[in-house]
């Protein structure tokens, strides 16, 4: 279903980009297009139709990494954002820290065992009855502000883990209602109790943000002390609690939170045309496809791709990346030349 939703609309999609620029596919210089980390099916359409434009208007073509993207697109509206700096990607499907040492290179410090803080926001969103058609987590914190934090007790993950993975699985169960009943229909004091375990619930899933975001930079300094910047990225960067909460973070070790304007938190085609634009400038792209290059040809595609090579202390006894890893990471691939 979902290959064939990417199917039906891209097209059109790649069509409007290019008339609200007001340009036509001979006026560019390169197409970039996502080919991993993600659903294999989706990126192959994505690829399919960037390989068909490159081929027609014999154009380069820049792969790219779709978390790389969410961490350098805060370089395009901050131009005082240089290397080196430290990154924490918070969306549906990912949490990721890593220390960006410079373009393509990156040193993973933590990442999640289990679902995403996105995930279980919008499954807690669901149980509680939220309205979802604008994203369980704008609803869930939305209703926290009707809260009392420390009304339920949930129990912050992993303290017994002095690293910088994460886990949500077992916050989100713990915040799960038995009833369906939507919050439009909810008696005052029904509506109460799920405020407040929408504030308690977002207040630990948030500590635990916290607390890992603090070795994290401890471990960065270490290793790079010039550090002056800490990006969030990703679709939670656009809740306002956590950027409140991760700019006290960085306030208390000197750096300065980076995060983009919410239209670039969430999945979007600007953050990989500007990871191209910095691959193309630094070199990094393949000459346009062979005019005799076959429709159905399978492409390279990477939907398990690491961003950068594990740090040392970081490694995750819970969760090993030689079991899940089946492409080499784009650190590694360009360190070792590998176009």
């Amino acid at each position: 279903m979902a290959e064939e939703a990417h199917s039906l609309a891209i097209d059109q999609v790649v069509q409007k980009a290019l008339d609200d620029a007001n340009v036509s596919e001979s006026d560019l210089s390169a197409v970039a297009v996502t080919v991993g980390p993600g659903l294999s099916l989706c990126l192959r359409v994505g690829v399919h139709k960037a390989r068909k434009i490159a081929k027609s208007f014999r154009l380069p073509i820049v792969g790219v990494h779709h978390m790389e993207a969410h961490a350098l697109v805060s370089r395009l509206v901050n131009k005082d954002l240089d290397f080196p700096f430290l990154a924490l990607l918070i969306s549906g499907g990912h949490n990721l820290l890593v220390l960006a040492h410079g373009l393509g290179q990156y040193v993973q410090l933590g990442t999640t065992i289990d679902d995403a803080i996105g995930e279980a926001y919008d499954k807690s969103a669901r149980w509680l009855g939220l309205d979802m058609r604008k994203g369980g987590g704008p609803a869930l914190e939305q209703l926290a502000l009707e809260g009392d934090p420390n009304a339920v007790k949930f129990s912050v993950p992993m303290r017994q883990h002095k690293d910088c993975n994460f886990s949500y699985a077992g916050l989100k169960t713990q915040g799960r209602s038995t009833d369906d009943i939507p919050i439009s229909s909810a008696t005052k004091d029904d509506r109460q109790i799920r405020a407040n375990i929408a504030a308690s619930f977002q207040q630990v899933a948030v500590l635990h943000l916290e607390e890992r975001c603090q070795r994290a930079v401890e471990w960065a300094l270490k290793m790079e002390p010039s550090i002056k910047y800490f990006v969030v990225s990703g679709g939670v960067a656009s809740n306002q609690y956590v950027r409140t909460h991760l700019n006290q973070i960085a306030e208390k070790n000197g750096l300065q939170l980076v995060c983009p304007p919410p239209r670039l938190c969430t999945d979007n085609g600007v953050m990989i045309a500007w990871t191209g634009i910095e691959h193309f400038i630094a070199g990094r792209f393949d000459d346009p496809p062979a005019v005799d290059e076959p429709d159905d040809m399978q492409y390279d595609l990477r939907p398990r791709w690491p961003l950068g090579e594990e740090y040392s202390e970081g490694r995750s006894v819970s969760r090993s990346m030689k079991t899940a890893r089946v492409h080499p990471s784009l650190t590694s691939m360009i360190q070792g030349s590998v176009r």
